[in-house]
C-alpha cells in the first residue's frame, strides 16, 4: 500500500505539472540560427540562447546584471535570456519545464542527483554531451587531460556524458579541504581562565565541560558547555565518534583500508560513541535545543559567546575568529586517537544539462566551454574584478596575468561570493593557485589548519568515492536509505537522551537487517570495487 500510495501521488504531481506548464511558453529553446564555422564574438546580431538557472536570493534578480555574464556577452557575442529562480521555486519551474516538454536550450546550476539525471537522460529530456566535449570544448579537454580522473567521474553506467561538472580543487587526498566537514571549536579563553589545558582525551573534555559548567563562564547561568544540530552535516557531533572506533560522517560510509566498505552506524564502537554522548548528557552538559535548533537559533548562541564548544566548518560565521580553537583529535578508550574522513569532494557531476530541444548544439557547447577557461571559472566560482558599483574579490594583476584576492574587509565571503558569482559549470584545479589565482585566505587557513591538528589522525587511505551507480542501483539505495537511514538518526537522538544503547543495540541491529543494511552493503561494496577496477585499469 505505501508503495501504491507513493506511485499515485506520483503520478497526480506530474499531471498537474504538465498542465501548469503547457502555459509558460515563454521558457522554449531559441530558434535554430543555422551557424557555421562558429567562433567568438559572433559576428552575427541578435543571437540568443535560453537557459533556466537558479541563484541566491542575495544576487540581482537577472543574472545579466553580473558584471561576470555581461563581459562574457562581450566576449562571445552571444546574449543569454535567463529564466532565474531562487530556493524551491527552482526545482518547481525545472521540472515544470521538462514535464511540459516546453524546454530551454540548457539548465544551468541543475541540482540534479544522479538519479534524476540518469532519469532524464532516458526520457530522452537531455541529450549525451561528451561528442560535443570533444569537438567543441578545448578548455574543458584541456581540464580533463590534466586530471582525467573527472572524466570518468563524468561518465554514467552507460558510456555516456549527461552533464557538465563543477570542479574545484583545494589540496587533494587527505589533505583536501573536503576530508572533514564537521570540525570542532572549543572555548580556549574559558580553559585558560580554569588553568586547563587543551583536552587530549575523551575524559579531558569532558572534565572541561564540566569545569565550564560549574564555573558557568558564560555568566548568569547562560553557559552551554557543549552544543551542535544534530544530522546537520557540518555542525553535527560526529566527530566525537572517532575516538571510539571508525567514526561517523554524514552518509555513515566508511572504507578501511583493506577496502572494506562499512556501515559506520552499525559498528560496536558506534554504541560506545553514543554511551559516552549519554554521559555527557546525564551531566547536563549538552545544550537541550541540540536536537531540534535551527541555524539561526544556534549562530545567535554562538555570537553571544555562550558555547564552550560546538561544530561547525568555520568558526568565523558563529563565534568569530576570537577565543576558540580547533579541538583536536581526542584519545578513546582504547589508546587510539582516529579521525573519520567525510565522503565529500570539490565535484558536482550535474552543474549543467543541455535539453534534447536545443536545435544550437555547436553554439551553446562552445559558450559552455567558455566557463572552462581557467581565468572565467576562478571568477565563476568566486566573484570578479573590476567592478565600479560593486565590492571586488579580486584584482587583476596584468603583468603575472593573476586573479588576486583582495582582504574582505569584514564581508562575509559566502556572501560577496553569492551576490556577484555565477556558478556553473566551471573547473579549478590546484595546479591554477600561484598561476591563476591565489588562493582565498580562508580556505589556506582551513587548509593549513586540518593539515597541523588532524589530518596525521586520519588513518584510512580511503573515501567512498563519487561512483556513478546505474539507476537500479540507485533506486534500490533510494528505497533502503529512506528508512534505514531516518531509523539511524532517530535513535542516535534517543539514546543520547535516554541511554538505552546497550540494552536495545541487539534489536537495532536486526532492525538494521530488516531495513535491508546488508543489501545497502552488498551495492555500496560492489560499486566501490567496480569503481576501484576502473581506476586501476585508468592508470594503466
Amino acid at each position: 500500500m505505501k508503495g501504491l500510495y507513493r506511485y499515485l501521488a506520483v503520478g497526480m504531481l506530474l499531471s498537474l505539472l504538465i498542465i501548469a506548464g503547457c502555459s509558460n511558453s515563454d521558457q522554449a529553446a531559441s530558434e535554430d540560427y543555422e551557424l557555421s564555422d562558429i567562433t567568438f564574438p559572433l559576428e552575427e546580431e541578435d543571437i540568443s540562447l535560453k537557459f533556466i538557472t537558479e541563484s541566491s536570493p542575495m544576487a540581482p534578480e537577472d543574472p545579466n546584471d553580473k558584471l561576470i555574464l555581461q563581459r562574457l556577452e562581450e566576449e562571445t557575442g552571444v546574449h543569454i535570456e535567463w529564466k532565474n529562480f531562487t530556493g524551491e521555486s527552482f526545482a518547481e519551474q525545472r521540472n515544470l519545464a521538462v514535464a511540459s516538454g516546453d524546454l530551454p536550450d540548457a539548465i544551468m546550476n541543475t541540482g540534479y542527483s544522479d538519479y534524476e539525471l540518469l532519469n532524464l537522460a532516458n526520457d530522452e529530456a537531455i541529450i549525451p554531451v561528451e561528442d560535443l566535449i570533444d569537438q567543441y570544448m578545448p578548455n574543458l579537454q584541456a581540464v580533463l587531460e590534466e586530471a582525467p580522473e573527472y572524466r570518468a567521474m563524468m561518465t554514467a553506467p552507460d558510456g555516456h556524458i549527461y552533464a557538465f561538472p563543477w570542479i574545484e580543487e583545494l589540496g587533494s587526498g587527505k589533505e583536501s579541504i573536503h576530508s572533514l566537514d564537521a570540525t570542532g571549536w572549543i572555548n580556549v579563553k574559558w580553559l585558560d581562565e580554569l588553568g586547563l589545558d587543551m583536552p587530549s582525551t575523551t575524559e579531558e573534555l569532558k572534565e572541561a565541560l564540566i569545569a565550564f559548567k560549574e564555573h558557568d563562564m558564560a555568566g548568569d547561568g547562560q553557559t552551554i558547555p557543549l552544543s551542535f544540530m544534530i544530522s546537520h552535516g557540518g555542525e553535527d557531533v560526529s566527530f566525537l565518534f572517532s575516538p571510539f572506533g571508525e567514526g561517523e560522517n554524514w552518509d555513515h560510509t566508511v572504507v578501511t583500508n583493506d577496502g572494506e566498505v562499512l556501515f559506520t552506524s552499525a559498528q560496536e564502537g558506534y554504541k560506545d560513541a553514543i554511551n559516552y554522548l549519554n554521559e555527557l548528557y546525564e551531566l547536563d552538559l549538552i545544550d537541550v535545543e541540540a536536537f531540534e535548533q535551527e541555524w539561526n537559533t544556534y549562530l545567535a548562541k554562538g555570537k553571544e559567546g555562550r558555547y564552550g564548544l560546538y561544530f561547525t566548518w568555520d568558526k568565523a560565521n558563529i563565534s568569530g575568529m576570537e577565543d576558540y580553537e580547533l579541538l583536536p583529535p581526542l584519545e578513546g578508550p582504547d589508546g587510539r586517537k582516529h579521525v573519520a574522513r567525510s565522503n565529500g569532494m570539490g565535484f558536482d557531476r550535474a552543474r549543467m544539462v543541455i535539453t534534447s530541444a536545443n536545435e544550437n548544439l555547436e553554439l551553446t557547447a562552445k559558450w559552455i566551454d567558455q566557463l572552462y577557461d581557467p581565468h572565467q571559472s576562478v571568477q565563476n566560482n568566486w566573484g570578479t574584478y573590476g567592478d565600479e558599483e560593486k565590492q571586488n574579490i579580486f584584482e587583476y594583476d596584468e603583468s603575472e596575468a593573476m586573479l588576486k584576492h583582495l582582504p574582505l574587509e569584514g564581508t562575509a565571503p559566502v556572501e560577496l561570493r553569492e551576490e556577484t558569482s555565477i556558478g556553473g559549470p566551471l573547473a579549478i584545479l590546484d595546479s591554477y593557485y600561484d598561476n591563476v589565482t591565489t588562493m582565498p585566505d580562508d580556505a589556506a587557513w582551513r587548509l593549513d589548519q586540518l593539515h597541523e591538528t588532524l589530518v596525521p589522525y586520519m588513518n584510512n587511505d580511503n573515501i567512498y568515492p563519487r561512483v556513478f551507480m546505474s539507476l537500479e542501483e540507485l533506486d534500490q539505495l533510494t528505497d533502503i536509505e529512506t528508512d534505514l537511514f531516518d531509523y539511524v538518526e532517530r535513535k542516535k537522538a534517543e539514546w543520547i537522551t535516554n541511554g538505552k544503547a546497550d540494552e536495545e543495540w541487539e534489536e537495532y541491529l536486526a532492525e538494521l537487517d530488516r531495513l535491508g543494511y546488508q543489501e545497502w552493503l552488498e551495492i555500496k561494496q560492489g560499486a566501490f570495487d567496480r569503481n576501484a577496477e576502473a581506476e586501476a585499469d585508468a592508470a594503466e
